[in-house]
């Protein structure tokens, strides 16, 4: 039920799925013009979970990572996280699936759109270092 409505929301948006699998729950999403690639969409009731690989560690760099958890203050909705090895810095966005409705999902997506766009600069000089 709740996968066929997300990937009803996804297809109006005009947003491009390169793989999907309703028995696990997984559809992967791109938007080359928002900068968005391969951006996970997990339906786990009663949960949507949207991730957003951004850039791989390399060491235990603590000006980067207080960066973004300063930059975390600014974001509107999600933010960035690490993976469960504390390699992958994600941005993660996450929404209760049973309200939502075309428009909230749409600002999930601008919301990381926009992120991408503003902060693309430091992203790519974090990825460097």
């Amino acid at each position: 039920m709740y996968f066929r409505k997300i990937e009803s929301f996804i297809s109006k948006l005009g947003y491009s799925v390169s793989y999907q699998n309703e028995k696990e729950g997984i559809f992967l999403i791109e938007s080359e013009q928002d900068g968005i690639k391969n951006l996970i969409i997990g339906v786990a009731p009663p949960i949507l979970i949207m991730e957003q690989y951004i850039f791989t560690l390399t060491g235990d760099r603590v000006e980067v990572l207080k960066s973004l958890l300063q930059k975390n203050r600014d974001i509107i909705h999600g933010a960035f996280a690490l993976d469960e090895e504390g390699k992958k810095v994600i941005f993660r966005y996450t929404l209760q699936i049973e309200h939502v409705d075309i428009n909230e999902l749409e600002g999930a997506f601008n919301s990381l759109g926009l992120l991408l766009s503003e902060y693309y600069e430091q992203i790519i000089e974090f990825s460097r270092k």
